[in-house]
This record gives C-alpha cells, sequence and structure tokens, in this order.
C-alpha cells in the first residue's frame, strides 16, 4: 500500500512538471524590433504598437488582474505617473485577462493606463512570455522598454513588483539622457 502511494505521489509531481512549460517563442533581442501588435484596452478601443511610435514605451507583462503582485506592480506605475508623463514616457501593461476584467481592474485602482487584452496570448507568445500550465495560460512578469523607432530597448526578465516602476523609471531616463 504504502508503495502505491509513493508511487501515485511520483506520478503526480511528474505530471505538474510536464504540464508546467514556457513558450516556445524566444524574447526578442535587445535592439531588435518590437514585436508588432493589435489588441484591446480596457475600455474595448485597440491599440497597435505603432500607435506609440515616436514615444518610449515602458510595455509591461503581467499574470492576472488583481492579484497581489500584479496589484502592487501596477499601483506603483499608478503612482509614478507624473514622473513617466514628465519625460515622456507611456506605460502599457499586457496580461491574457479579458477586456472586462481589465476594466474591472482599472476602476478598482484608479489605473491612468492603458491595459491591453491578449486572451488568446498572440502577442504574450510573440514577446516570449506566455507560459502554459495546460489548466490555463498567464503572461510571466517581464517587461520591455521600447524605444521611439519601435526598437526592443532594455528587457526586464526578473521583476520585483515592489520595485519594478522604479527600476524601469530610472532606466528610462538614462537611455532618454543618452540620446
Amino acid at each position: 500500500m504504502k508503495k502505491a502511494f509513493i508511487l501515485a505521489i511520483t506520478l503526480v509531481a511528474a505530471a505538474v512538471v510536464v504540464a508546467v512549460s514556457a513558450s516556445d517563442n524566444e524574447s526578442p533581442a535587445v535592439g531588435s524590433q518590437a514585436p508588432a501588435f493589435k489588441l484591446q484596452d480596457q475600455n474595448g478601443e485597440w491599440h497597435e504598437l505603432s500607435d506609440y511610435a515616436g514615444e518610449w514605451l515602458a510595455l509591461y507583462f503581467y499574470p492576472r488582474d488583481d492579484t497581489p503582485g500584479c496589484t502592487t506592480e501596477a499601483c506603483n506605475f499608478r503612482d509614478s505617473k507624473f514622473a513617466y508623463e514628465a519625460i515622456g514616457a507611456r506605460v502599457v501593461g499586457i496580461s491574457v485577462d479579458d477586456v472586462e476584467s481589465h476594466k474591472a481592474f482599472e476602476e478598482k485602482y484608479e489605473l491612468p493606463f492603458t491595459l491591453l487584452a491578449d486572451p488568446s496570448g498572440e502577442t504574450c507568445a510573440e514577446y516570449g512570455v506566455l507560459r502554459d500550465y495546460k489548466l490555463t495560460k498567464i503572461a510571466a512578469r517581464e517587461s520591455f522598454i521600447i524605444d521611439p523607432d519601435g526598437n526592443i530597448a532594455k528587457h526586464y526578465e526578473d521583476v520585483d513588483p515592489d520595485t519594478h516602476s522604479a527600476q524601469v523609471l530610472a532606466d528610462l531616463e538614462a537611455l532618454i539622457q543618452k540620446m
């Protein structure tokens, strides 16, 4: 009986490991053209990467609306709104949540920036951040700074929701000064 239990636990653990897989797509390299997208925001309006041409863009991917880490990260971007505006940069968040979920998230936390819905996960996959857990798909918490020419200027793979907005803002200021 004990051996059967251990075997069952081992099989379940192996199934979990197999079920969790990263996206097949690689993230775009720093210096390369950012992948184009066309997605709806929390108000149902369509946005494309080309809408941000000529501007610095902080494009952040996050797992789920209204979860602790995602809320912390979004509220930190919200609280730095005027600092981003002062340097002429825009902030846009993307997750696989739908338009209605984004709208509720935006309203609950008074988020003053665009949240794009990618329920198919296609854009997340293009940026190499889609994670497939078999029962659900989410975007990994990663971010990109996109320069005014549409190129990836910086990629953040290891994001701390508590400090990320400040880090992105500091890096944007440094990048803008170099130009």
